[in-house]
């Protein structure tokens, strides 16, 4: 879409859809940045959080909607809109607010369907306004080189991308098991929401080249009920020390060992509104704990026309699982003049 925001040095004005961890972090930016962005408004379904971004932000509270609905009603007050509602939430704020006129900041993954993302980019079009999908491992300055080097032809042309994204344990648990993509029915599958970044940044380095054919699988390997250690209980609270003391996904162990070390921010600050000691432990008794079947390795591989082929390794097995730490995205590129 060829649509650019008038020149002007003003800074731009945004509001918020959804207020949760990663919607939070826009405002961070607007308050280190003012003459950039400045975030007017917010849309947040739960009181606490819409609340704490008023207060945090100083929001103006005609600018504060329990439904976004209502925002979206009203003559457009501000130059875009950031939406960070859950995953199966995105495509009917996008659309509403691109017919207001509001430039559009999408929060990956841009939806869950086909035919939803075709439907959110063609109301942009119609209505002549942005839409830009946080894809932000394009802008880190090593990712530009690789796609400068592959451009320049310095390598020759490339042949293979073997790329793969390592999930710390906890972090699987945390957001994959527990956590708010616990559920494809209620969000999206685990390859969708984690590596829509990896297999779009390898589109980016890939890009002007034709794919061809593309394969997916995956499988149950570790996260069902034939592995419950022996004498578990269905929550951590209540398993026997023995095997909690013993056991890497120990929520009691992850989160109240964060709060006791003075740690009430991410994945703490997700569970529960007030991250104590107190509230922590409710979370834990009260909170979706018990373990759900789903999907803990996927690949992808993709053929691209020339004899270039991708194949994206996104592997939460057990190798995987038991890291102590995300241990980070790991990648490797053969061409006909090297490798990277």
């Amino acid at each position: 879409m060829n649509v650019r925001f008038e020149m002007e040095t003003r800074p731009k004005t945004g509001i918020v859809v959804g207020a949760g961890s990663r919607g939070n972090g826009y405002p961070w930016y607007a308050k280190e940045y003012p003459d950039q962005l400045q975030i007017i408004g917010v849309c947040e379904p739960r009181d606490f959080q819409r609340n704490r971004t008023v207060k945090a932000f100083d929001i103006a509270e005609k600018n504060a909607f329990k439904d976004w609905k209502d925002a979206a009603d009203l003559e457009r007050f501000a130059d875009c809109v950031i939406i960070c509602t859950p995953d199966r939430l995105h495509k009917e704020p996008a659309i509403a607010f691109a017919k207001k006129g509001y430039h559009i900041l999408l929060e990956k993954p841009m939806a869950v369907t086909e035919a939803d993302c075709r439907e959110i980019v063609a109301t942009c079009k119609e209505n002549n306004v942005i839409l830009s999908v946080c894809h932000v491992l394009r802008y880190i300055p090593w990712v530009k080189k690789v796609k400068e080097i592959i451009d320049s032809g310095a390598i020759g042309d490339v042949v293979n991308i073997n790329h793969t994204e390592p999930v710390g344990f906890w972090h699987f648990a945390h957001s994959f098991v527990r956590g708010n993509w616990h559920k494809e029915s209620g969000s999206s599958f685990s390859l969708l929401a984690k590596c829509c970044h990896d297999v779009d940044l390898i589109c980016y380095w890939m890009s002007g080249r034709k794919c061809e054919r593309v394969s997916s699988f995956g499988h149950l390997s570790h996260f069902h009920s034939g592995d419950k250690p022996k004498d578990a209980a269905d929550r951590c609270l209540d398993c026997p020390a023995h095997v909690e003391t013993t056991c890497p996904y120990s929520a009691k162990k992850l989160y109240l060992g964060f709060v006791k070390t003075g740690h009430i921010g991410w994945p703490v600050s997700v569970i529960c509104d007030t991250p104590d000691i107190e509230n922590v432990t409710q979370a834990l008794r009260d909170g979706p704990t018990a373990m759900i079947l789903l999907t803990d390795t996927a690949i992808v591989s993709v053929k691209y026309r020339s004899y270039c082929r991708r194949k994206l390794n996104h592997e939460h097995a057990p190798a995987h699982l038991f890291d102590p730490e995300d241990t980070g995205r790991m990648r490797g590129m053969a061409s006909t003049q090297g490798i990277v």
